[in-house]
């Protein structure tokens, strides 16, 4: 549904900017005599003391408030740096004694942009690769709790899991162990180069999906040392992070390290982030390696052989990141690219578009909540900025009545409203199709709540929004703004979501009765501004079967875009 054409790729990143500066976006532990074990070589194990952990590296030492055991900061794959830096994640160094794991790594290099929702408590290092893991202080004897693995947005560029929005308490109180994971970002996490592929060192690209793929596998070797169960393991991510779930959800190197998975707010058709090629582009349609060595020669580096790699892996890591940001893709347009912004099709673990891998029905079958919120930030946006609905073509009229009944908005309000119906809403929706079609259950829905401290002077739910009510961390976002309603909406909210992920369905006791996805049918799970959690028939049905429409004709007859 992206429009083809490196213009038109420059057109959509320029776009997001803008709304995105706004938001971001095995043995149980106990303390029972006969369930001790001792260190050995065999595999993660449990000390006498529950807050002591054996895993691959060693010993760790974690924390315990309000009954909640956390352990923070923990090394899943080497430091990336040195001649580590662009390279698949290598195993831990070992640690010697006992680490302390009571405070947050280094968030992964980046401009940090702070804001009132993700402020963060760590400062940006290119020695990131480190995870957290949060659990109840008391688990029964033999007892493993499903797992929750959270994947955080921010457009590639930035975010991490030191922000306190991200805290896995709430879960944890529910009963689940909750793991958030730090991977690479901007021209660390997606980057590639002659020198590099020629280098043969391992899988080049999207290192990015490689750290949060070696996170994934250290959950299956190590979360029984902290009573979880790896059989079963929900992946969940929003925005960037919901576009990273869509790729492992069609990747060929995922299957088995998850069986559920919740997207949020993450596209679903195309590469709504990224797309280039590895390699093979031309100077309409750069690849990967070419936009490599677009920034090689902005740091003067020339040649394309081992010297411009040793070269490129000496730069300073604040070279590297240079000013790329969600502000950044404002300046995305003038002159030579030099990130590749996200997903490169490596014939790896990214061989084409989601929305491929979906239509042969060769995603993983896993059960699936997905959804997105009643103001969601566009990414794509049809052709046209002065006539946007001529993008549907003969059935402008029809696009008119449903857009603009009343003839009073602007094309630029007409342009960014076409643009969130195909960025995000009809995609969700197309997801859930497929993922139905396949077999597996999915619930559908749309965040729609305002926080009453908001109201009235924002009108629905924006991009990333509903984040403190799944995490139950409203307080770390309000403060004392917090009200009961609010509160009531994230004891819903965060109850559907942790019932998904400790029983594959959302359902639970004192919760309306959320049903599956129903192609037939246009309900779904709508979290609204006043009369809570209500199952309804989706009000935009029409807009979205017109969307729908129009890309399947786009896709049939690519050069009528």
């Amino acid at each position: 549904m992206i429009r083809t054409g490196t213009a038109r790729r420059l057109l959509a990143a320029a776009h997001l900017a803008g709304p995105i500066l706004l938001l971001l976006a095995s043995g149980a532990c106990t303390r029972s005599p006969q369930h001790i074990t001792t260190p050995s070589l065999d595999g993660p194990t449990i000390q006498s003391d529950n807050r002591v952990v054996t895993i691959e590296g060693g010993t760790i030492e974690g924390t315990v408030s309000r009954k909640i055991l956390f352990f923070k900061g923990v090394p899943f794959a080497a430091p990336p740096t040195g001649n580590r830096r662009w390279r698949a994640p290598q195993p831990v160094i070992p640690w010697a004694g006992v680490r302390k794991a009571a405070t947050f790594g280094h968030d992964c290099m980046q401009v940090t942009e702070t804001s009132a929702a993700v402020t963060p408590a760590s400062s940006p290092s290119e020695d990131c690769l480190v995870l957290n893991v949060w659990r109840p202080a008391d688990v029964k004897p033999g007892e493993r709790l499903p797992v929750l693995v959270w994947i955080h947005g921010g457009a590639y560029v930035n975010g991490g899991t030191s922000t306190p929005l991200y805290d896995g308490s709430a879960f944890a109180r529910q009963g689940l162990i909750v793991v958030s994971a730090n991977y690479r970002l901007g021209r660390f996490g997606f980057f590639a180069h002659p020198a590099l592929i020629g280098a043969n060192e391992g899988p080049v690209g999207n290192f990015g999906y490689m750290d949060q793929i070696a996170a994934l596998r250290w959950v299956q070797r190590n979360i029984a040392a902290f009573g979880g169960d790896s059989n079963q393991v929900t992946l969940i991510g929003e925005s960037a992070g919901g576009d990273s779930v869509m790729h492992l959800l069609t990747s060929p190197q995922t299957k088995g390290l998850f069986q559920r998975a919740i997207v949020m707010s993450g596209h679903g058709r195309t590469h709504v982030l990224g797309g280039f090629k590895l390699s093979g582009g031309t100077p309409q349609e750069p690849s990967a390696d070419q936009i490599g060595v677009n920034f090689a020669k902005s740091m003067g580096i020339t040649d394309t052989g081992p010297r411009a790699l040793r070269a490129l892996r000496d730069l300073p890591a604040d070279k590297v990141c240079g000013d790329l940001s969600t502000s950044w893709l404002l300046k995305y347009a003038l002159g030579p690219l030099t990130y590749a912004k996200g997903a490169i099709v490596d014939g790896s673990i990214v061989t084409t578009s989601p929305e491929e891998i979906l239509r042969r029905k060769e995603a993983v079958k896993v059960p699936m909540m997905i959804g997105t919120t009643s103001q969601e930030l566009p990414v794509t946006f049809p052709p046209s900025k002065t006539d946007p609905l001529s993008y549907f073509g003969p059935n402008t009229k029809r696009a008119r009545a449903l857009y603009n009944a009343d003839g009073i908005l602007m094309p630029s309000d007409i342009y960014s409203t076409v643009g969130v119906d195909m960025t995000m809403h009809e995609p969700a929706r197309f997801v859930a199709h497929q993922m139905t079609q396949a077999g597996m259950p999915v619930w559908l829905y749309r965040f729609g709540y305002v926080a009453d401290s908001l109201r009235p002077r924002i009108r629905g739910a924006a991009h990333a929004s509903e984040l403190p009510f799944v995490f139950g961390t409203l307080l770390a976002r309000y403060g004392e703004a917090v009200t009961e309603r609010d509160r009531r909406t994230e004891g819903s909210v965060n109850a559907y979501f942790a019932n998904f992920a400790k029983y594959g369905d959302p359902n639970g006791a004192g919760l309306p009765t959320w049903p599956t996805f129903d192609p037939e049918r246009s309900d779904l799970m709508v979290f609204t501004m006043d009369n809570g959690p209500v199952v309804i028939p989706d009000p935009l049905q029409g807009r979205l079967d017109l969307v729908e429409q129009t890309a399947t004709a786009w896709r049939q007859n690519p050069a009528a875009r």
